[in-house]
């Protein structure tokens, strides 16, 4: 799966029209990590190897941010539109909720970065490493599949259209919004990574650890508010997410059932 990805994403940045520098970075960095992925496939039973999908879902992140260009405006308008029907104006609803749920949805935000490795060492400290190939195949596969239309769905995360960074020139800026401006590609993914990654962590984690799988779930739709409320994305991108999470789960589970 996740050497599809980066093959998918080497051939992208030949076909789409990229800047040289952005061709090659996407181009040679996506066969790059795709080579990468088979060479350690094939050290069966060393550590490494089930923590190595953690550098997988950063590589793709951040080599699939490399094939934006520019923003297709008729849908970023229909987005924008969206959250209006549905939120009024965000900026202003959500600048006036406390500040201390607004610094906890940041940390929420920002946090869910931890999540996806997080989730795996609670299973090897259960006990139950054997479980690194469902767990990895859900978790990648959403974090993956949200990065693989980037290619082709080109906008900017409403952060960027609503100006959160220059309205808080003149005040400290929120945590998340200096996390977005340093840590983040500027470019929106749709469906949300941040959804859809933190849904499938809690999917992964909940057959075996029920307790710790239903504490996840609740931070996983904590996550995904957070997104929202922080301006990371639009209510769509998240919902997609969401259910982009639920059917990698329904195919790997209908896998093992089948098996």
């Amino acid at each position: 799966m996740a050497v599809a990805f980066f093959v998918h994403l080497a051939l992208a940045a030949c076909i789409r029209p990229l800047p040289l520098d952005r061709r090659l970075a996407a181009g040679l960095g996506g066969a790059a990590m795709a080579m990468l992925v088979v060479a350690i496939s094939r050290f069966d039973g060393w550590p490494g190897r089930d923590w190595a999908p953690v550098a997988h879902v950063l590589a793709g992140y951040y080599l699939s941010g490399r094939t934006f260009v520019a923003p297709m405006p008729r849908v970023e308008a229909w987005l924008i539109a969206c959250d209006r029907w549905l939120l009024g104006n965000p900026s202003a609803r959500f600048a006036a909720w406390p500040r201390a749920l607004l610094g906890l949805l940041d940390a929420a935000y920002i946090g869910c970065f931890l999540l996806v490795p997080g989730g795996f060492a609670a299973l090897g400290a259960a006990g139950r490493a054997d479980l690194a190939d469902s767990y990895w195949t859900m978790v990648a596969g959403a974090e993956l599949g949200a990065f693989a239309m980037l290619p082709y769905l080109q906008t900017r995360p409403p952060w960027v259209l609503e100006r959160l960074a220059e309205a808080d020139a003149a005040a400290p800026p929120r945590p998340s919004v200096r996390f977005m401006r340093r840590a983040t590609t500027g470019a929106n993914t749709l469906p949300s990574g941040h959804a859809a990654g933190s849904l499938a962590v809690a999917l992964g984690v909940i057959a075996a650890l029920p307790e710790l799988g239903a504490l996840l779930l609740a931070l996983a739709f904590t996550i995904a508010a957070a997104a929202v409320v922080t301006r990371a994305h639009y209510v769509v991108d998240v919902v997609a997410g969401l259910a982009l999470a639920l059917a990698v789960w329904g195919a790997v589970a209908g896998v093992r059932f089948s098996g």
